[in-house]
C-alpha cells in the first residue's frame, strides 16, 4: 500500500457524482446515501453547489399510493469548474458515478482523469466508475473518452486500478416543481443492475442497497430501453398528438392505451427472441410498466418526455435499434413505425431538437431525414415504410389543425402548420 496524505478508507464509504439533476438527486444519490456512502455532487449550478454545502442533504418524495419523503443525507458539492477539487474528492472515493446524459459523458472525462491521474500518485486502491445514463454500454463509452485524456504511460496501471462496469439504470422522475428547488419526486419502483463481471474484486467496491449484480447486463439494458423508453416515448408522440398534456392522460386514453402496448409487444417479441426471455414473464413487465406510466401521483408532461427527438430517433436508441433489430429477425414493425411517424411531427416550440427536425422536414423532405438522421438508406423496404407513414400523419393531424385554427388566420399561412410544408419532399 502506498503512503497517501488522503484518507482512502474511512468509516463512510465516498462517492463522487456528476450530475445531480433529478435522477442524480432522487436515484443515484439516495441509493448510494442510503448504503452508507457520503455523496459529493460536482454540479455546473453554483446556487445548487451552494444549498447542497450549506444543507448536506435534500428531500426525495416517494409518489406512490401511500406517498412519503425521505430525507437524503451525508450530501456535499463541489462546482465543475474546480478541477483541482473535484480530483481530489476522486481521490478520496471508492466509487464515481454519473448522470449526466450519455452525449455529455465525453465532456466530464478530462476531469475524471485528471483525477485519476493524482490518486494514481497516492494510492493503488481500486477505483470503480459507474455511467448511469439510458444508453448500452456507457460506462465502457466513457473508459475510452477518459483513456484519450490520461498519459499513455499510466494505461497499463489505469487497467488494473480503475473499472468501468456498465450499468442500466430504471426509475421515472419527472420534473415537478418544489418550493425546495432541491426536492425531487420519484416513483416508487427503481432497478438498478451493475455488470458483476467488470468489479476489479470482491469486496472492493462498498455494496449499494437495492443494486442488482448481474453476469450478464445486455439483456437487462436493451429490456429496459427497448421496453420502458420505447414505450414512454411512443406515449408521448402519440399522447402529443392527440393534444394530451401529460402521460397520464395518455395512458386513460383507451386507444393510445393499446397503440403504447402494440409498440411494447412488438419490442417485447424482439427481446424474447433476442435474450431468451420467458415471454409470459415479459408480458407482466411490460404490465407494470404500464402501470407506472399510469401513476396518478407521478404527473409527467408529454413535452419533457418527448423532448429531444433527433437525439431518441437516432439509430442506436429507443426506437430506430428496436426497429432494425425486428426486422433483420423477420418480426412485425407496423406500431414501432407508427410512433417513429409520430415523433417526427413532435413540434413544441421551446424543445430545439424539435424546432431543427421540423426545418429540415421542412426544406429537405422526409426522406433526407430518414436517411441522415435514422441512417436508413432509401433502399430499405422500412423507409418506404415509414415515410408512408408520416406522409399519412401529416395529412391527418395537419387537417386537425387547421380546423382547430381561427377563421382569420391567413390561407397563405396554412401550408406550413406546425411546420409542415406542402413543397417538402414527400
Amino acid at each position: 500500500m502506498m503512503n497517501t496524505p488522503f484518507e482512502i478508507k474511512e468509516r463512510r464509504p465516498r462517492a463522487v457524482h456528476f450530475g445531480p439533476g433529478n435522477i442524480g438527486r432522487g436515484f443515484i444519490g439516495l441509493r448510494l446515501s442510503r448504503s452508507g456512502y457520503d455523496v459529493c455532487f460536482v454540479s455546473r449550478n453554483e446556487k445548487q453547489v451552494a444549498m447542497l454545502k450549506s444543507r448536506g442533504g435534500y428531500p426525495v418524495y416517494i409518489a406512490g399510493g401511500d406517498p412519503e419523503m425521505l430525507e437524503v443525507d451525508n450530501i456535499s458539492a463541489v462546482h465543475a469548474r474546480n478541477t483541482d477539487a473535484v480530483a481530489r474528492r476522486i481521490v478520496e472515493a471508492a466509487l464515481v458515478t454519473t448522470a449526466v446524459g450519455a452525449s455529455n459523458l465525453k465532456d466530464i472525462a478530462a476531469t475524471i482523469a485528471r483525477g485519476i491521474v493524482l490518486r494514481m500518485q497516492h494510492t493503488d486502491e481500486p477505483l470503480h466508475i459507474i455511467a448511469c445514463e439510458n444508453a448500452v454500454g456507457a460506462s465502457t463509452k466513457l473508459k475510452k473518452w477518459v483513456f484519450k485524456h490520461l498519459p499513455a504511460d499510466l494505461h497499463d496501471q489505469a487497467h488494473r486500478q480503475i473499472a468501468f462496469p456498465d450499468s442500466a439504470i430504471d426509475r421515472i422522475v419527472p420534473t415537478k416543481k418544489h418550493d425546495d428547488p432541491l426536492a425531487v419526486t420519484v416513483e416508487p419502483y427503481y432497478e438498478w443492475a451493475i455488470d458483476r463481471s467488470a468489479i476489479i474484486m470482491e469486496g472492493s467496491l462498498p455494496e449499494i442497497e437495492g443494486a442488482l449484480y448481474v453476469d450478464s447486463l445486455l439483456p437487462f439494458i436493451e429490456r429496459k430501453l427497448f421496453t420502458v423508453n420505447t414505450g414512454h416515448a411512443a406515449a408521448a408522440y402519440f399522447g402529443y398528438l392527440a393534444g394530451h398534456k401529460t402521460i397520464q392522460q395518455t395512458m386513460a386514453d383507451p386507444a393510445l392505451l393499446r397503440r403504447v402496448r402494440l409498440v411494447m409487444q412488438e419490442t417485447g417479441k424482439m427481446l424474447a427472441k433476442k435474450h431468451n426471455l420467458d415471454e409470459t414473464n415479459h408480458q407482466k413487465y411490460i404490465h407494470k410498466i404500464l402501470e407506472r406510466f399510469a401513476n396518478p401521483q407521478l404527473i409527467d408532461e408529454v413535452v419533457r418526455v418527448g423532448r429531444s427527438p433527433i437525439r431518441k430517433l437516432s439509430p442506436g436508441d429507443r426506437l430506430i435499434k428496436p426497429l432494425m433489430l425486428a426486422y433483420d429477425m423477420g418480426m412485425e414493425t407496423t406500431d414501432l413505425i407508427s410512433a417513429i411517424a409520430a415523433a417526427m411531427l413532435f413540434d413544441p416550440k421551446l424543445d430545439q431538437e424539435a424546432s431543427r427536425l421540423q426545418a429540415d422536414l421542412r426544406q429537405q423532405g422526409v426522406q433526407h431525414v430518414i436517411r441522415t438522421y435514422f441512417e436508413i438508406p432509401s433502399t430499405h423496404p422500412l423507409h418506404q415504410k415509414i415515410a408512408a407513414r408520416y406522409r399519412e400523419y401529416v395529412q391527418k393531424y395537419r387537417l386537425a389543425k387547421v380546423d382547430a385554427l381561427p377563421s382569420s388566420f391567413a390561407a397563405g399561412q396554412v401550408a406550413t402548420v406546425s411546420g409542415f410544408s406542402k413543397n417538402a419532399e414527400a
